[in-house]
Parts: C-alpha cells; structure tokens; sequence
C-alpha cells in the first residue's frame, strides 16, 4: 500500500482525498498512533463526525483501531468541531474530530486534540502519529490483551446551554438573523443554540434558515465562506428579507463569518475586534486590577490592536495557526484569540475556537445598540485591507527576494511568520504594511495588505502582486 504520508498528515490535521489518500485502513492504523503518542490506553478518547457520506465510516474505523489499543471510546456521533473541542474540555479527555471543514465533498480528514482540547501540531505530536501509523500500516496493529470499551454520548444539549451561560442574549433587542450553513454542521448546532431545538429559552432572534439539510456533498455551493462566491446567496437574501444581519458557518461550523443589513461583509478583524472589547470588559467586572491578554496574529488589522490597548489589555501577536494559537492561549493565560481567518479562540473555551461563540458575542453587543450593523461595525473597520490574495509560486524564495529588494529603501522588514513590511513613514499620518507568507496548507503564497489611506493599499497591493507573480527571465 503506497501511501504520501506527508501529503495526508499537514502541519495541524490530517486532510486528504477520500479512498485514494484517506482510507479505513490508514484511520485505523492512525488512531492506534494516536492512542500511543499520548498514552491513552485505559483511558477516554472521544470521537465525532460531520455529515460527510464517508465520516461515519472513517469514525468507527478510528474506534476499532483505538480500542484495539486500549482505549475507551466515547462517541458523540454528528457533531461540529467544536462541540467536539467542548466534550474534550469537560472530559478532559484526547478527541478525534472527523471532518475536512471547508474542503470539497471529496475529501475528508481528522482534527485530533488533547485532552482539554489542547491543540497538536507537526511539532507537537502529530509527526509521531503519523510515523507510528505508517508502522501500522506496514506491520499490522498490535491489539493489546484488554482491548478497550466503546459508548454514546451526546453532548449537544449541553454545548448549547453552556454556550448560552457564557453570552445572555435574552436581553437584545429582536433581530432578523439569516443563518446560511453551508449544507454542514451548522444546520444542526444553529438551531440547538440559537433555536429552541434544546428546549433552551426562546431568544428575541427571528432566524431564516439558508441550507440546514445536513448534506456533506454540498448541493447549493462549498462551505466555505472565505471564498466571497460562497457569500453571495446569503447577502441577497439578507437584503431581500430586510434583515438585521447575516451569518455563514464553514462545513464544521467552527468558524463564522458576518454580513451586514447592506449585504456587505464584516470583516473577521472587526468581529475579533467587537469580540475581544466584550471579553476584556467581562474580564475586568469578574477580576478587577488583573493583567488581560488578547492574542491576534499578524494579518489582521491594526484596529484589533488599537482597541484591545485602548480597552487597558495587552495585544500579543501571534503566527498564523490555530494549533499555535492555542498553545499561545495557554502559555499567556490570553482570555481571547483572533484570527483574520475568522478562527475566534476563548480562554472560557479551554482556549479552542468557535465560530458560534464569536457569532453570539457579535449578536449580543450589535444588538444592544441602536445603530444598523453596516454603521455600527463601521469603527471597527477604519482602514483598508486587501483581503489575502493567493498565488500559485514555482520558486517561493525568489519571489520573496524580489518582494524584499524592491521594499528595500521603503519599509522595514522582520520575518516573524514569512515577510511583514512596515513602511517608513513617508509623512504624517500615513502608514501602510504587508506580508507575504507561504500558505502551511497549499502550494501557495499569500499577500496581505493594510494602508491608512486605499489609494495606498491599493498601490501597495498592485505593486507586490506583480513582483509575486513575475515570471522568470
């Protein structure tokens, strides 16, 4: 059996194209090394599926090769990822979240934990995995003398109840919610937290369902709201229902993006924003004169920066990854973590990211003003932002080099997480950055760009796409 174990195993999953890359057999033979790496015989390991035709199968797979190893099982079934990371924490337990989030319908993948919903990286753990499976492979798994137990649990009931203790949105004034989920997860988790799917109290949210039919083939467009073609279906149904404000959750519902009642959207570093003064200010009512942290990572824009230190917090910057991120949570005792991915991490979460937290934050603060979303959420977003812009790069390095030598007199250059440019101050008031940075996940390179002004940005922007997508001589 040939298989690219390094194509399959990335720097913080296991992502691949289902029967060719990812099979039952490499599940197995993956969980055993899971089991092994963090020494879980005798001991709970949870496991949870999306709705994608091929998890359930993938996800017994994983239990037999874990029990075989002697671990407990503890199944929560369909689940988004991060109901998964909330059984984890309240276990305490290590978790195997089957799901390719984003991904196109073809490919499906494993999202591991420690217990705790502590996260594992290449560097962390998950390079030993995967050289303990390939040995599986190769060898055949070993099943220990007491083989371990297997058991349902089902966990979304309290998911949502505690979710609903961390953000009182009973509070709000009615809003007009339409919710696209993408076909995934979210169809499911939207209603339990937001709905009365739990028998949780009714909240003054008027909900319009876009896609909830849990279909992991992705019938109406990706669940990937990201890419702004998958956006467009909900921002002309926001506008056509004259709604408040809208919401799209990725396959997993992990991560939420936020359009206003224009049909324009909220940028992620606005809502982490929104998100992180929330978090600061609950915060100092709970632990009055403690020092508060928040992380962001180096892309999103300078105005998270701005409002975490405005609101008397410690801004942390941090690389791009959400394993990283969370082990930063950790190391920092940060209360909350942003991404410009819309990846939102919260110390009341066991330090994990979720997109339904986020979202409920953004509800609860939006809908105690006054003001329409587009104007409210207009002093969170006080510059201009390319958005990432991706590159397909033969040569990485000499793209990079020919980015730095046309920079060289203009900015100043650090490499903390690929190449960030801060431009020398050309007069007053103005400013400008960018980075460019190998993606960790795709072949490519990703340019960010923040100015003051947009005839900045978009020079900027112009000018170090042309050098990233110069052709040799």
């Amino acid at each position: 059996m040939s298989i690219d174990w390094n194509a399959l195993v990335k720097t913080y999953d296991v992502r691949g194209l289902v029967g060719s890359q990812l099979t039952t057999k490499v599940v197995a033979a993956l969980a055993a090394g899971f089991v092994d790496e963090l020494d879980a015989a005798g001991q709970d390991v949870i496991v949870g599926h999306d709705m994608r035709d091929s998890s359930p199968e993938f996800a017994d797979a994983f239990a037999e090769g874990a029990q075989a190893r002697g671990a407990n099982v503890v199944s929560i079934g369909l689940c988004s990822t991060d109901e998964s990371y909330f059984a984890s924490g309240i276990l305490n337990a290590p978790a195997a979240m089957f799901t390719a989030s984003h991904n196109p319908a073809t490919y499906n993948g494993i999202k591991f934990s420690r217990a705790g919903a502590r996260g594992i990286s290449l560097d962390t753990g998950l390079a030993n995995i995967r050289d303990r499976a390939k040995a599986y492979i190769e060898n055949g798994i070993d099943e220990v003398n007491e083989p371990g137990t297997y058991r349902d649990l089902h966990v979304l009931v309290p998911y949502a109840s505690y979710l609903r203790e961390l953000v009182n949105l009973s509070s709000i004034r009615p809003l007009k919610v339409v919710v696209d989920a993408g076909n995934g997860m979210g169809g499911m988790t939207v209603p339990a937290v937001l709905g009365t799917a739990s028998d949780l109290e009714h909240l003054p949210l008027e909900i319009i369902p876009m896609y909830f039919e849990l279909d992991g083939s992705f019938p109406n467009h990706e669940a990937n709201p990201l890419d702004p073609k998958n956006l467009v279906d909900l921002q002309k149904a926001v506008v056509e229902h004259g709604a408040d404000i809208g919401l799209a959750f990725d396959g997993d519902a992990d991560r939420c993006f936020v359009v206003d009642e224009l049909g324009q959207p909220v940028t992620p570093s606005a809502v982490a924003a929104i998100v992180a003064r929330r978090e600061i200010a609950r915060e100092r009512a709970t632990n009055p004169g403690a020092p508060v942290t928040v992380l962001h990572n180096l892309l999103t824009s300078k105005v998270v920066e701005e409002v975490i230190e405005a609101d008397g917090a410690k801004p942390v910057k941090t690389k791009v990854g959400h394993s990283l991120i969370k082990d930063q949570m950790a190391a920092t005792n940060a209360i909350f973590g942003g991404e410009h991915s819309a990846h939102y991490y919260f110390r009341d979460f066991w330090g994990a990211d979720n997109g339904m937290l986020a979202a409920m934050h953004v509800l609860a603060e939006f809908g105690s003003h006054d003001l329409p979303l587009s104007q409210f959420a207009k002093q969170y977003n006080p510059y201009y932002l390319s958005g990432e812009i991706n590159s397909t790069v033969s040569d990485v390095p000499a793209a990079k080099a020919r980015v730095q030598a046309a920079f060289a007199d203009r900015a100043d250059f650090d490499e903390f997480d690929g190449i960030t440019a801060q431009g020398k101050p050309a007069e007053a008031g103005s400013w400008w950055w960018f980075n460019v940075r190998s993606s960790n996940t795709e072949p490519l390179l990703r340019l960010n760009v923040e100015a003051k002004n947009e005839a900045d940005m978009i020079q900027i922007r112009d000018e170090v796409l042309g050098l990233i997508q110069q052709k040799a001589e």
